[in-house]
């Protein structure tokens, strides 16, 4: 690795200054003089997996507890981000001259004291007690309202009703006052048959199920989706819970019918499959709910030097949000300290160059990504320039894992993931792969809100790294310590060169 990477320092020392040139000239442009290049040559020279890497510690820290978006550790990494930002010369563009660009944004905290408990009788009476562990088995709710209730479980399959598909979930399944368990998305894919799937789409959200399964009178939902995810609508007078594979293969114990057979079936068929479990559950939630939450995208920009093309931008984005504490420390060090990390290093390798750029560049840390994409949504509803004057959009989407670079919709934009290559294979020389994106499912990244309005737009991830023992997307365990420093600098220093590239066409 290190001779590969010396190699390659070798190999741009010498190139870095004829690429740029050529580039220049193909833009129809005079050769840049050789002082631009050789501070373009000293920028990416500079940017570092030990800086990136002490950016992402500090993100992922006790500090800002998670960073979920409304909270005032949130509004903290905020600060933090933004006073990097303005010390090296970018503007504010955000509301009213500042950084911030707020939106309505309702929040819940999860504080300890949660349980999820399995009552089994005994033939003699009695019963015996299965208390499921934390996060080897269970998770609260994110978005649960704060209650405690025993009740019996019942199987509602996807949690659907939908009177113009002829499918319905609940049809003659009493869940009053019940805990029904529900199956995330909905039965069929988003491919190949799109138009089927778009008749589905709308029954796919978290929100839809909560507020469903209240409607019919549930108490508490079991949702087989187990991670800790605040996407999900606060309804009042519902508790929910994320539940491992142990609960669901406990509740389906005894009953005759495996679980993967059931959902297979319903695929399968499009016809429901629901009926009681004949188990009882105690669920308790200790949460907060703060519906007059307010979130922020940090917002920040260079104007363009050229007259004309100023009014254009390229745009570097990454979500700086997670998911707070639930109730223990959610770090989100590659979910998506790493992307900041990445965005940042872009910026201040732009900045250290300091070489002028025909368009603009707009950098955006998004917030409540994980609450439901809404600050990517808030952005594009309310930009800071004309969502038609941005020629690329590139999102970094958790990049700290990993050998390979993954770019999403690349073939579907080949005029900016034609730069990245052309970087990379010079320069570079990481496997980078390139992917299309029918963008017709439920929105997961910032980029979808981008695709949808039609902006040019690539999310950037990346894949490759060995496996660990344990999960750690959206658990305890996405720390620092789990990261590969060196892509980040490798791919920051893509993504530096190509802004420049694209920013200068």
């Amino acid at each position: 690795m290190l001779a590969r990477r010396r190699l390659a320092a070798f190999a741009v020392s010498f190139a870095l200054p004829a690429m740029l040139s050529a580039q220049s000239r193909a833009g129809g442009g005079d050769a840049a003089p050789p002082a631009a290049d050789e501070r373009l040559l000293v920028a990416m020279h500079a940017v570092s997996s030990h800086t990136i890497l002490d950016w992402v510690k500090e993100l992922a820290s006790d500090r800002f507890e998670g960073r979920l978006t409304g909270t005032r550790s949130y509004e903290a990494a905020a600060a933090w981000s933004a006073d990097l930002l303005a010390s090296w010369g970018y503007l504010p563009a955000g509301d009213a001259g500042t950084y911030y660009q707020r939106f309505p944004n309702p929040y819940t905290l999860v504080l300890p004291g949660s349980d999820l408990v399995l009552h089994v009788p005994l033939a003699g009476g009695g019963e015996i007690q299965k208390r499921y562990v934390f996060e080897q088995e269970y998770y609260p709710g994110s978005t649960s309202d704060a209650l405690s209730a025993t009740a019996e479980a019942v199987y509602a399959g996807y949690g659907i009703t939908a009177p113009e598909l002829g499918y319905d979930d609940y049809a003659g399944l009493d869940v009053q006052g019940k805990f029904v368990v529900i199956e995330p998305e909905v039965p069929v894919p988003p491919g190949p048959d799109v138009d089927t799937f778009l008749r589905w789409r709308p029954y796919s959200f978290h929100d839809y199920k909560m507020r469903n399964a209240a409607a019919h009178g549930a108490a508490g939902i079991v949702y087989d989706y187990f991670i800790v995810n605040p996407n999900a609508a606060f309804v009042r007078g519902l508790q929910w819970v994320a539940a491992g594979r142990a609960v669901i293969d406990d509740l389906f114990a005894g009953t005759g019918r495996r679980h993967a057979d059931v959902v297979a079936q319903i695929r399968r068929t499009l016809a429901p499959s629901s009926f009681p479990l004949g188990k009882t559950l105690t669920m308790k939630n200790v949460t907060e709910h703060h519906a007059e939450g307010v979130g922020s995208n940090v917002v920040a920009w260079k104007e363009g030097a050229d007259s004309e093309l100023k009014r254009e931008a390229i745009v570097v984005g990454a979500h700086l949000d997670h998911l707070g504490l639930n109730p223990v420390l959610m770090p989100g060090a590659h979910d998506n300290a790493s992307g900041v990390g990445v965005a940042l290093a872009v910026a201040q390798a732009l900045a250290r160059a300091g070489v002028p750029l025909k368009r603009s560049v707009i950098v955006i840390l998004f917030g409540a990504e994980e609450q439901g994409v809404k600050g990517s949504e808030y952005y594009v509803a309310h930009p800071f320039m004309p969502l038609k004057a941005i020629k690329a959009f590139v999102n970094l989407e958790s990049v700290g894992r990993g050998e390979r670079i993954e770019v999403g919709s690349g073939r579907d934009y080949p005029q900016i993931c034609a730069v990245m290559e052309r970087v990379n294979e010079r320069f570079v020389h990481r496997k980078l792969s390139a992917s299309t994106n029918a963008n017709v499912a439920r929105p997961r990244q910032d980029a979808a809100h981008f695709l949808w309005a039609g902006v040019p737009s690539v999310s950037i991830g990346t894949s490759g790294a060995p496996p660990l023992p344990y999960p750690t997307y959206h658990t305890t365990r996405d720390r620092w310590d789990i990261l590969t420093p060196e892509i980040m600098e490798d791919l920051a220093r893509i993504v530096f060169l190509s802004v420049v590239e694209l920013a200068n066409q």
